[in-house]
């Protein structure tokens, strides 16, 4: 099954390596189960451990649960009993308890925060997932710690995740994380339940899921959680579909991320390739292309050196897409020369093409990308 029941390794290596990280928050961790009130010693070591994290020179982005938990306190509800609509409550009254909360912890830290909420419709609809996408991206950039959590106050049954564990792994996919750690009840994946087979084998590393493997998920431990080992496996799934390794691990210790940095065990799922190889690979292999874009010899050229293609070297436009789908990129002669996502559709590209970047505000009367496709976004082809 590709998966190796044996000691515990070290995964501190894997952790720090990566430069850009997604950390999942069970709200079990964190909510006491006698009081249901916020457990704030062990969310101010979690926080510790994230500007640890930082110091180093990481970015972090934390996918929390608990929102419907504490709201459900907050507004004396049984959260195990409650209807869609008193959940939906819950997490109005939760998620500014829960916002507040990391606010006030990482501010003691020197770190801005900023709350991020999605649905699963956000991820599937393509305009939406960029939209989410580049915000988180430029929080990064400007120093932020992003804390999401789904919006379980306007979702519906059909458009909710129903689990945090799958919401972080398609963040992790969003901001092009290079490692995603779920902090769990448990410190990662076994061959059997350890609470009633005392044979079973701790997992310590996985690189392909298979059947087998996958038969070994049971179902959710936690009163105050939603998702089960099978959750993390299909969250496992995702990320490394994204080249992102993912970790489960305990966060049953006060400073979880140091712990697992010094080589606490953990359950390591590991990709077969980066977070970069897999975003191209999806984009040249997978998505189907809407439309061309034409350019001329002097964007070919560029295109060639790394560059992005800039409207100015834009041609010709062909088909009908919009912002964010696949398009292919063809030489003057009509050769291909490569793939990419477009940043614009298909009507504006038309108004912005062989025109310069600073024009497109003037044109489309909104200051949108200067690229028409950003060379993260393209992958070339031999001609």
């Amino acid at each position: 099954m590709n998966a190796s029941a044996t000691a515990e390794r070290p995964g501190g290596e894997r952790l720090t390596a990566a430069a850009r990280l997604v950390v999942k928050i069970g709200s079990a961790l964190f909510v006491d189960a006698r009081s249901g009130s916020l457990d704030r010693p062990w969310l101010e070591g979690l926080c510790a451990d994230v500007a640890e994290l930082r110091g180093l020179g990481k970015e972090v982005v934390l996918v929390s649960s608990g929102a419907v938990a504490l709201g459900a306190r907050e507004l004396g509800m049984d959260p195990r009993r409650a209807r869609l609509e008193d959940s939906q409550a819950a997490a109005a009254a939760g998620q500014i308890l829960l916002a507040h909360a990391y606010q006030e912890m990482l501010r003691n830290f020197g770190i801005k925060t900023a709350q991020v909420l999605l649905t699963l419709d956000d991820s599937e609809s393509r305009k939406r997932y960029l939209n989410a996408s580049r915000t988180l991206l430029t929080l990064l950039r400007r120093g932020v710690v992003p804390v999401v959590n789904e919006n379980d106050t306007v979702a519906t049954q059909e458009l909710r995740y129903g689990d945090n564990d799958r919401l972080a792994a398609r963040v992790a996919q969003m901001v092009s994380a290079e490692c995603l750690v779920i902090l769990s009840d448990v410190d990662g994946l076994y061959t059997a339940d350890p609470q009633v087979d005392s044979a079973a084998a701790h997992v310590g590393e996985v690189t392909e899921l298979t059947p087998a493997l996958l038969g070994m998920a049971g179902g959710p431990g936690s009163s105050h959680g939603s998702g089960g080992m099978r959750t993390k496996l299909d969250a496992a799934r995702i990320a490394m579909g994204a080249g992102c390794r993912m970790a489960i691990a305990s966060g049953r210790v006060e400073r979880p991320l140091d712990a697992l940095r010094r080589g606490a065990r953990a359950t390591w799922f590991l990709p077969g390739a980066t977070p970069a190889a897999a975003r191209k690979q999806w984009i040249a292999g997978t998505l189907q292309p809407k439309g061309a874009i034409r350019v001329d010899d002097g964007a070919e050229r560029a295109l060639a050196a790394g560059r992005s293609l800039l409207p100015a070297g834009v041609a010709a436009v062909d088909g009908v897409f919009e912002r964010g789908d696949a398009v292919r990129v063809l030489a003057s002669d009509g050769a291909e020369l490569g793939r990419g996502l477009i940043a614009y559709s298909a009507d504006e590209a038309r108004s912005i093409a062989g025109r310069k970047s600073q024009d497109i505000e003037r044109i489309l009367g909104y200051r949108g990308r200067d690229e028409m496709i950003h060379r993260d976004d393209l992958v070339l082809t031999k001609r």
